[in-house]
């Protein structure tokens, strides 16, 4: 893995990317998300498969969490170590993080994991918002005009999934979730505050977007519903987009094994 503590991608590459990132999500990623959320919705009407559900809920209700908590708690040290400043950008946006807990302790099963998903999304849409404001603040230094698009346009894309999964919610009569993650919210903060310029804001940006997608990957395997599953589907790749343009903005490119390994093999 190739590592630069620089953007690592011109303006106009960065913004062919976002035009792709767009043209893929109206054309291709919301129609679907929609559909399988609307299919969801309907199969929800159904008390008793709810109430199924709710049978099956007590030993997966945590795990989310648990994701959510190892995948980030490695991640901050990362980010420690690269592209954070000790400085403070002096920017805070405000989250609430209690309704957030409160509405979650009243769901079961899928519902449950559609909690989580909407505050994950929140948190996303929070972190993206801060991140813009910071650069049009001018305390991020000079910030290419693409990356404010992309920033804009990521953040758009966290707030239709954010609709989706309380569509879910509000579908089966449940409140929706409109706060951050309350566990993961903190370190978020913590982390931001230590940003003070573009690549660190790139890093950041990336943890988040790695931490929803390795979410809706372990979903994937957790939700009971077919349709849950297949709503889960159409939004991780999304999110594995995100961090696909990241890691190229940051200049973290995948190296072939192949090529890792041809300076010991000429050693032998």
């Amino acid at each position: 893995m190739i590592k630069h503590n620089r953007l690592d991608i011109s303006n106009s590459e960065l913004q062919s990317a976002v035009d792709d990132l767009k043209d893929r999500h109206f054309d291709e990623a919301l129609p679907n998300m929609k559909a399988a959320i609307a299919s969801w919705v309907e199969e929800n009407r159904d008390e008793e498969v709810l109430s199924k559900r709710f049978e099956r809920s007590m030993d997966r209700r945590k795990f989310l969490f648990g994701i959510g908590g190892t995948v980030l708690g490695g991640a901050a040290l990362a980010a420690c170590g690269s592209g954070a400043a000790a400085s403070s950008t002096s920017t805070t946006v405000a989250a609430t993080t209690s309704t957030t807990s409160a509405a979650q302790m009243q769901l079961s099963s899928d519902l449950k994991i559609a909690g989580v998903a909407a505050s994950l999304e929140n948190l996303g849409v929070y972190a993206y918002n801060a991140g813009i404001t910071a650069a049009q603040a001018g305390k991020l230094g000079t910030v290419p005009p693409a990356v404010v698009t992309f920033a804009q346009t990521a953040m758009a894309q966290h707030k239709d999934h954010a609709a989706a999964w309380n569509a879910v919610l509000t579908g089966a009569g449940k409140p929706a979730i409109t706060a951050t993650d309350a566990t993961l919210t903190p370190t978020v903060n913590s982390l931001f505050a230590k940003v003070t310029d573009v690549t660190g804001l790139a890093n950041l940006a990336l943890q988040i977007e790695d931490i929803a997608a390795a979410t809706y990957l372990s979903a994937i395997s957790q939700l009971y519903s077919d349709k849950a599953v297949a709503a889960a589907a159409t939004i991780q790749p999304v999110e594995m987009q995100h961090a696909a343009i990241l890691n190229y903005v940051l200049g973290q490119y995948p190296v072939p094994q192949a090529f890792a390994t041809i300076t010991n093999a000429a050693k032998g």
